[in-house]
């Protein structure tokens, strides 16, 4: 007897759950060697009849799926094969859009050259992606499919964190201790969180009347462009990535182009952990080719972005073109306020995590500091020695590095011409404020002082290790300061007393507050700002709501 699609299918997704050691798995590594076209050497579907047994049905990719990489050692000595091209549709195929150079910041020296993502291969990205969410096996993942699989990458990503880190730090510049410690560790976490939500996505019923049944459904939205930025490469990969497809959809995703050697190489993960085609497709290209052929794409249902506040208005003008769904997490000049009951200590601390982190390359950065004038003084001196001791500029793999480089030539020029802004308005240097004479994008962490409310170094978003100190006298003078910004992504306060604490809080205009910290974000926790720093939240809960849709079903019982 013949068995139906149905159950054919339940057979195929078990089959796979039941995969075992030996059988089609996945090296860590891809052949080296270069070759002119890749072909599929193990079959994605065998004929189901009512003698097949389960043995594995549904087969990933096998090893010898061909693709080129480039053999690349690390700064620490580390060696590993770099895949090369566009991720799509479970194979690497070249690009055929521009060319660009991927280098090092830290001494300004090519790694690779790579061939970016033309409208073209977008296109394919994004039919292999709906061909995938449409027929594909992932359309019959369950919830608890796809919570086992995000487990099992997540295991692989712990597995492999370390060299991810080193991949990150040397085409970022961000310390190697710093980004396996920070940037890895959310990683792995951010992917084992979301594979414990893909089977809790659920509806409600609704009490209407005894003739009546209604109930919702939570159902994915379908093909989701997303694009990320180069500060955090593998961390904002996994706050895209993980809870899309915890909901159930599927991806194309743009890397920047400073920093697309991690994404690349978290595609052979995809493969070992049994993603089916066209799941995860990852198309490295340049900001104006592919991400804007993504954003006017009119077959992507949802765009995701983090980036600048001036490119995400130009992607929320493109998705209107199909009225997509949007997630947009864009810039910041977030204020971090010193009340002058707060513990000092801590508070110098916290400040200068929150400016200095990444090079000053942080979204959330407390770049505009307000410190009650009663412990002004006392604070500037403390912070500046703070800054001076624990700011040990370095490359990534430097034994003791704190402060690394900037991440492009453009990033490093556009920091010096703000501290030079910053002095020809009138603002006073209390420590750096020029750059690092070494090879390498290196900027000094600067301390500015008297600088004017008005002035570029306080309005503007520099994305740098630039702060500047003010004094207020009142609470009211502090919120008013600390509001006075198009921005609205994050602020930090520091004072003792609850009641003031939480009083602020409620009346400073961002989507984010730290209390007694600043910039210490969990995976648990919304993320997302408020007026030009962007709509829609990630991280937590909340992004289940950005990667689903709620349909409404209406039952008439009176029949």
């Amino acid at each position: 007897m013949r068995q139906s699609q149905s159950q054919q299918l339940r057979l195929l997704i078990g089959a796979f759950r039941l995969a075992r050691p030996g059988v089609a798995q996945q090296p860590r590594h891809f052949s080296t060697r270069a070759h002119n076209s890749s072909k599929i050497a193990a079959r994605l579907w065998e004929p189901l009849t009512q003698d097949c047994r389960p043995k594995l049905c549904y087969q990933p990719f096998s090893s010898t799926v061909r693709m080129s990489s480039l053999s690349l050692k690390l700064p620490n000595g580390q060696q590993y094969e770099q895949p090369l091209g566009l991720f799509i549709n479970n194979e690497f195929v070249e690009g055929r859009g521009e060319k660009f150079d991927v280098l090092d910041p830290a001494s300004d020296k090519k790694i690779l050259t790579l061939a970016g993502a033309s409208p073209d291969d977008v296109d394919n990205a994004v039919k292999a992606a709906r061909e995938a969410f449409e027929t594909g096996p992932w359309a019959d993942f369950t919830g608890k499919d796809r919570s086992n699989i995000l487990w099992k990458l997540a295991r692989i990503l712990k597995r492999e964190e370390k060299l991810l880190a080193a991949i990150d730090a040397y085409d970022l510049g961000k310390p190697f201790e710093a980004t396996l410690a920070g940037d890895l560790d959310e990683t792995v976490n951010v992917f084992e969180y979301y594979a414990g939500w893909a089977d809790k996505i659920d509806g409600k019923t609704i009490d209407t009347s005894p003739d009546k049944l209604a109930y919702t459904v939570q159902e994915p939205l379908g093909v989701c462009a997303q694009i990320i930025p180069w500060n955090f490469p593998i961390m904002m990969l996994a706050w895209k990535v993980a809870p899309a497809l915890a909901c159930g959809n599927v991806v194309v995703l743009k890397p920047a182009e400073q920093t697309p050697l991690s994404a690349m190489y978290f595609c052979t993960l995809i493969k070992e952990a049994g993603f089916p085609p066209g799941v995860v497709n990852i198309i490295p290209g340049l900001g104006n080719v592919t991400g804007k052929a993504l954003a006017e794409h009119m077959d992507v249902d949802k765009i995701a972005f983090t980036g600048s506040t001036a490119t995400g208005k130009s992607i929320m003008r493109s998705a209107a073109a199909n009225l997509k769904n949007i997630t947009l997490e864009c810039g910041g000049k977030s204020p971090l306020i010193v009340f002058e009951d707060a513990e000092l200590k801590n508070a110098v601390q916290w400040a200068h995590g929150g400016i200095m982190d990444n090079s000053g390359q942080v979204c959330t950065s407390t770049s505009r500091i307000y410190v009650h004038e009663k412990i002004y003084d006392e604070f500037l001196k403390t912070f500046v020695d703070f800054t001076e001791k624990n700011s040990t500029v370095g490359a990534p793999f430097d034994e003791g590095a704190t402060h690394g480089p900037q991440v492009s030539k453009a990033q490093y020029e556009k920091v010096l011409q703000y501290l030079e802004k910053g002095k020809s308005e009138g603002a006073k240097v209390l420590t750096g404020g020029a750059k690092v004479d070494r090879d390498g994008y290196f900027v000094q962490p600067t301390v500015f002082v008297d600088a004017k409310e008005g002035s570029q170094i306080i309005k503007e978003e520099i994305f740098g290790p630039v702060v500047t100190i003010s004094k207020f006298s009142s609470d009211a003078e502090a919120i008013a300061m600390a509001n006075d910004t198009e921005y609205g992504l994050a602020a930090a306060l520091f004072t003792e007393k609850i009641s003031r604490a939480h009083k602020v809080a409620r009346k400073l205009k961002a989507g984010m507050v730290w209390i007694n910290s600043s910039g210490d974000s969990h995976y648990g926790i919304p993320f997302g700002g408020a007026k030009s720093s962007g709509i829609g939240r990630e991280l937590g809960s909340y992004a289940l709501d950005a990667y689903t849709q709620t349909k409404a079903i209406h039952v008439n019982l009176a029949v």
